[in-house]
């Protein structure tokens, strides 16, 4: 079945990033991706995800629907027939939604565990907190928004850090069938990000010691998106080992 274009309006998208040593990034990335270093670090990271309007492309707004959804994420870089092309790679996704539970993977790509999600927020304030069903994944972040980006080892100013991440749009999400991954990209004329200062942050996936012993991954920063029209195009799978 051919997969649609979704068209959406990303409410709120909260992208809470770590600096990563690149060894032990690269241990969890399947070829032919690797770390985009930064810096000399891996870049990795959580999105806390929230969509309105989700529809296809062609159907009209007022059958869209609304989600809480969450990514662990990679930046990555892989060598494609023009040359080095960037992306994210996402070994988790979960959601609040059953519909995109039942869809993701079928109707579009991206397959998706279901949690439940907990959200206080308000214009300079934000805390998302989710917990997997599967009981593998427990995240709580706090960030206040701030005018500049301070204290990041990663990016020397709000507009580096915006770039790096426009320029990671395409994604590539982990399935059960473990030599494909599914793609999708996020296209948006309306590309703006705030910054955040972290006051809290946990993630049972990078604190496991098992993928990242101690001090391989290091919170750096956060940034958020809101209220930006955005539309998700399929991307073709890709073959890994």
């Amino acid at each position: 079945m051919r997969q649609p274009r979704l068209s959406s309006v990303v409410e709120r998208r909260l992208l809470v990033n770590y600096r990563v040593d690149a060894e032990a990034a690269a241990r969890l990335l399947p070829a032919p991706l690797r770390p985009q270093l930064v810096n000399g670090h891996a870049v990795a990271g959580i999105c806390l995800l929230r969509l309105g309007g989700v529809r296809p492309a062609w159907a009209p707004r007022g059958v869209g629907l609304r989600s809480e959804n969450a990514a662990h994420r990679f930046a990555v870089e892989w060598d494609g027939p023009g040359g080095v092309e960037t992306g994210v790679y996402i070994p988790r996704r979960d959601t609040a939604s059953l519909v995109n539970a039942w869809a993701g993977g079928r109707v579009f790509p991206g397959e998706h565990g279901r949690a439940d999600f907990s959200v206080r927020e308000t214009p300079r304030e934000l805390h998302v907190a989710y917990a997997t069903r599967d009981g593998g994944t427990r995240v709580s972040v706090e960030v206040e928004v701030t005018p500049e980006l301070r204290g990041s080892e990663l990016f020397e100013d709000l507009e580096g850090a915006s770039a790096f991440f426009r320029a990671g749009a395409k994604g590539f999400s982990a399935t059960a069938s473990g030599p494909r991954l599914d793609g999708m990209e996020l296209r948006t004329e309306h590309w703006a990000v705030d910054a955040c200062r972290i006051r809290s942050a946990s993630s049972s996936f990078f604190e496991d010691p098992s993928r990242f012993p101690g001090g391989s991954a290091v919170l750096d920063c956060a940034l958020v998106m809101r209220e930006v029209p955005a539309v998700w195009q399929p991307l073709p799978a890709m073959a890994v080992s």
